[in-house]
Order: C-alpha cells, then sequence, then structure tokens
C-alpha cells in the first residue's frame, strides 16, 4: 500500500507539472511575439481628411479596371458635365444660330443673279445623294438624342416630370447608340465617293479672296466643291471620327481602357459633337435658307445651269468637255451648253 501511494502521488505532481508547463508556453510565446496593432497599417484621420481633395483608393478585385473605389479626377469630370459642357454648348449652340440669323438679315438670300435658265445639269447621282442622306439623317438623330444627355435634365425634366423624362431619356440612348452604326456607314461611304474632289488646290485660295461667293457682284472660281465646302468635308471626317472612336469607347466600357480614360472619351464625344453640330447648322443654312438653289443639288440631284455657272463655273467646265467629247455621261440630265 505504501508503494502505490508513493506512486499516485508521483503521477499526480506529474501531471500538476505538465499543467502548468502547458498554461505557461503559450503566455510566453504571446509576450515573444509581437503585438499587432491595427491601426498601424492605416493612414491617420487627420492625415486623411487634410488630403480629402486629393484621396485615391482602390479595393481588392481581379480585374484591376474595376478597382477604383475613389477617384480625385472624377470631381473634375462631374463639373464639366453638370457644369462646364451645359454652359459651353449652349453658348456655342445658341450662338451658332445667332450668327446665322444675323448672316440672313445682312445678306438675305443668294439668288442666283441670271435667274434661272430652265435647264438642268446632274451634280450628284442617285447613290451620292443615298449616301449623303443616310449620313444627314442619322446626324440629326444622335444630335437630338444627345442633346437630351446635355441639356434634359434642365430643359425637358421641368416640363414633362420624372416619369415621363425618364421613358424619354431611356429611348433617347438606345436611339443614340444604335443609330451611331448608320453614322459611320454614311461616313465611310462619304469619304470614299467625295474625298477626290475634295483635295485642297489653288483654286481654293483665289475662291477665298473673292468673298467665297457671298459678295453678290462676284463669281468665285469653283470646281465640284469650293473652298468652303472642302473645309466643311475636312471638319465632318476629323469630327466624325473624334466621336465614333469616343463613342463607341463608351459604347463598350472598359473593354479598351479604365475609368479616366473614359472620362476623357466622354469630354472629347461632348465637346466635338458640340462643334461638329455648330459646324452641321452653317451647312444647313447654306444649303437651304443661305443660297437658292443650292437645295436642290441634294434633293432631286439636279441643279440649274445658272447657277452652276456662278458657283462652280470650273467644273461646270470640266462636265461641258465631256459631254462634247462624245455621248452624255448622265442621260436623265439636260446637257450643259
Amino acid at each position: 500500500m505504501t508503494r502505490l501511494a508513493a506512486w499516485l502521488r508521483f503521477m499526480l505532481g506529474a501531471i500538476v507539472l505538465a499543467g502548468l508547463i502547458a498554461l505557461a508556453a503559450p503566455a510566453q510565446a504571446q509576450q515573444q511575439r509581437p503585438i499587432v496593432d491595427p491601426d498601424a497599417s492605416v493612414v491617420n484621420e487627420q492625415t486623411l481628411l487634410r488630403q480629402l481633395p486629393r484621396i485615391e483608393g482602390d479595393i481588392d478585385q481581379l480585374d484591376p479596371r474595376a478597382r477604383v473605389l475613389i477617384q480625385p479626377a472624377g470631381r473634375v469630370w462631374d463639373h464639366f458635365h453638370e457644369v462646364t459642357l451645359y454652359w459651353g454648348a449652349a453658348v456655342v449652340i445658341l450662338g451658332t444660330v445667332g450668327a446665322l440669323a444675323v448672316a440672313y438679315l445682312v445678306l438675305g438670300r443668294i439668288r442666283i443673279s441670271a435667274g434661272r435658265s430652265g435647264r438642268k445639269v446632274l451634280r450628284f447621282k442617285a447613290f451620292e445623294r443615298f449616301a449623303h442622306w443616310l449620313t444627314a439623317v442619322s446626324f440629326v438623330v444622335l444630335g437630338i438624342t444627345g442633346l437630351d444627355i446635355t441639356f434634359g435634365k434642365h430643359v425637358l425634366l421641368p416640363l414633362i416630370g420624372y416619369d415621363a423624362f425618364s421613358v424619354v431619356s431611356e429611348a433617347a440612348k438606345y436611339v443614340h447608340n444604335f443609330t451611331s452604326f448608320a453614322f459611320v456607314v454614311g461616313l465611310v461611304l462619304i469619304v470614299a465617293i467625295f474625298i477626290k474632289d475634295n483635295i485642297p488646290d489653288k483654286t481654293d485660295i483665289e475662291w477665298f479672296r473673292q468673298g467665297g461667293g457671298f459678295i453678290k457682284s462676284r463669281h468665285a472660281p469653283a470646281r465640284r466643291f469650293n473652298a468652303g465646302e472642302k473645309l466643311v468635308f475636312w471638319g465632318a471626317l476629323g469630327a466624325g471620327l473624334l466621336v465614333s472612336v469616343s463613342g463607341y469607347l463608351l459604347l463598350f466600357p472598359f473593354y479598351v481602357t479604365n475609368i479616366a480614360g473614359m472620362q476623357v472619351a466622354q469630354a472629347v464625344h461632348a465637346v466635338i459633337a458640340v462643334l461638329f453640330v455648330a459646324l452641321i447648322l452653317a451647312h444647313i443654312y447654306i444649303g437651304t435658307l443661305g443660297m437658292e438653289g443650292a437645295f436642290e443639288a441634294m434633293w432631286t440631284g439636279e441643279v440649274d445651269y445658272n447657277w452652276a455657272k456662278e458657283h462652280h463655273d470650273l467644273w461646270l467646265d470640266d462636265e461641258r468637255a465631256k459631254h462634247a467629247a462624245g455621248p452624255l455621261r448622265y442621260p436623265s440630265a439636260t446637257p450643259a451648253e
């Protein structure tokens, strides 16, 4: 019994000693391991507040283009979209309309000085007119729906209310997006068809010297397109390329660029579109109210002989030479004699 009691005391002591060692080991390990301060890896709140206008932050995402959480440049873009663009576009577009109204009041409509001859000259074939009207109609649709994006919240919303404005703007967005494809097709056709006739030459300098046909006592020389029409062509081509590229970056977001690039694309798209509208307003004015006989060229394809002689005399001479050398090139038109 004595030996059994001694053995039990030994085992009890061993168990107590093992327990003390087990309890002491984590405490010692905790004392040796450095204490983690959860605030050590973050920016001090006061420092963060001082840097508020320039804060940049991101979040953990596999796609780097989706990591942007805070972007200071977004404030600049928001001010541009909500204030600068709104007032700038209004000044440009209304200023253009005002300038054209003054031009009409001062100059009036440019008439055919010799009067109509009754003879017609074919100026544009059917396919050429198709390319023009495809581009023109799609541009008008894009312009109207685009202006809703810029001015709708300020002009249309107070008139029709939130519900109707939501429906109109959603429809305008889809119409704008899908009409862009027709516009690009038309632009490509116009470039392919007319670029050869829009190469600048020395005749354009003389056209400007003589007032571009707006001085009634003078008839500035011009080939198929005068210098003013060439400016419209190259301006429309440059603007069309810019609005198309920037527009498709917006239509297919984040496929090519990040959010900062998309903000730049939106700014470029908006600014160029406003200037484009101003350019086409001037083009529409000249082709309708500004000049007698000009609209007929793109509507029926034919122009009066005296109109062609006064505004595109060198082109008319070329057409007469073609007709004199052989059969009429355009059977539907009256020969230019």
